[in-house]
């Protein structure tokens, strides 16, 4: 437990140089192009974050809508927190499903239409909420959640049910393998996964300090590249700034590709082809299975749920025909065993 506490504070450290560096790299372009004068942002606002305008909130009046991007947008938070009838953690690694999920869920149970919460923070970030009382703290707010469903990766939902923190079983519902997510026209030339190594390639990666998909990632670049392929992306390329670890989850490897702040960065291949689908001047390159890792998707009711039979509801929905045909818009895949739905 203490190492596993030391690497972990290792890559938060890591994370944290990372996004000095980048600070640094933008007040000097500023010094560079700006001098002295004031002026307006430069970005794209429609490249930050929460791209959806409004879309992916489930809730029914929503008041004065007041969204900034890139300043005020709290993207990984979903509908109304007063008295919600079902509570979703799930890990952000299909937080552009969750929308079209939600809404098919809804369909089919009416009565819950305007009173589902969601999260889609890291898995390990939910589970440090959870610890939490379901308190969270982001900027001068503060608000407590609890939630009904937790949903992650198999193994991450079996380990808490051992642990206590959830109810079994755990249900898998859908996989999903690892791409290279790159910018549009590939100008760093990016054929596999033994070209991140290269130097000069500048990546954006998942911070293993709380994002179970740097796991696999390392399992992928072992297999392409051994352990020496995974040490100089993974610890060579963070000291000499050339790897960026993520601070939140890998909705910040398109938002560094789109800057140009990195060349490529390893995601989940459902994520390139949302960013691909929402028309975002991004692409990714197929990794090979040999050299590929396969996650499956799970989800179990948390222990003392508000909601057990919402909780249990939703668990069902998500092996649903319904359910499926929404996964596979963005190249999730059966849990072996089960037929597809197209």
């Amino acid at each position: 437990m203490r190492r596993k506490n030391l690497v972990r504070l290792h890559y938060a450290a890591l994370a944290l140089l990372g996004l000095a560096l980048i600070a640094s790299r933008t007040t000097q372009a500023a010094d560079a192009g700006w001098g002295s004068k004031p002026q307006g942002p430069r970005y794209r606002e429609q490249m930050f974050p929460p791209w959806s305008h409004e879309r992916n909130n489930p809730a029914i009046d929503k008041g004065l809508i007041f969204t900034v991007p890139e300043v005020d947008d709290l993207p990984d938070f979903h509908g109304s927190i007063d008295n919600p009838k079902l509570v979703i953690f799930v890990g952000g690694n299909y937080y552009f499903a969750m929308a079209p999920l939600v809404a098919a869920f809804e369909k089919e149970h009416p009565r819950m239409r305007g009173k589902i919460y969601y999260e889609t923070l890291p898995p390990g970030i939910l589970v440090k909420q959870m610890e939490h009382g379901g308190t969270i703290t982001i900027g001068n707010m503060t608000w407590t959640v609890k939630p009904d469903v937790y949903a992650a990766g198999l193994k991450k939902v079996d380990d808490y049910i051992q642990h206590g923190k959830l109810q079994g079983p755990a249900v898998p519902y859908v996989t999903n393998d690892l791409t290279i997510m790159i910018p549009k026209g590939n100008p760093a030339h990016i054929t596999g996964l033994k070209d991140l190594g290269r130097p000069g390639v500048r990546l954006c990666m998942p911070n293993p300090a709380w994002e179970g998909v740097a796991r696999q990632i390392e399992m992928a670049l072992r297999k392409a590249g051994g352990a020496a392929l995974e040490h100089t992306v993974y610890v060579s390329k963070v000291a000499d700034g050339q790897t960026l670890l993520t601070h939140i989850h890998h909705r910040q490897t398109p938002l560094f590709l789109m800057q140009g702040l990195a060349d490529a960065g390893v995601t989940w291949k459902s994520e390139a082809i949302f960013q691909e689908q929402a028309g975002h001047p991004i692409s990714h390159v197929d990794i090979p299975p040999a050299e590929n890792v396969t996650a499956v998707y799970a989800a179990a009711v948390v222990r003392d749920a508000a909601h057990p039979r919402a909780a249990r509801a939703w668990i069902e929905f998500l092996r649903t025909a319904t359910a499926l045909h929404i996964f596979e818009r963005y190249g999730f895949k059966p849990v072996p065993g089960r037929p597809e739905a197209h």
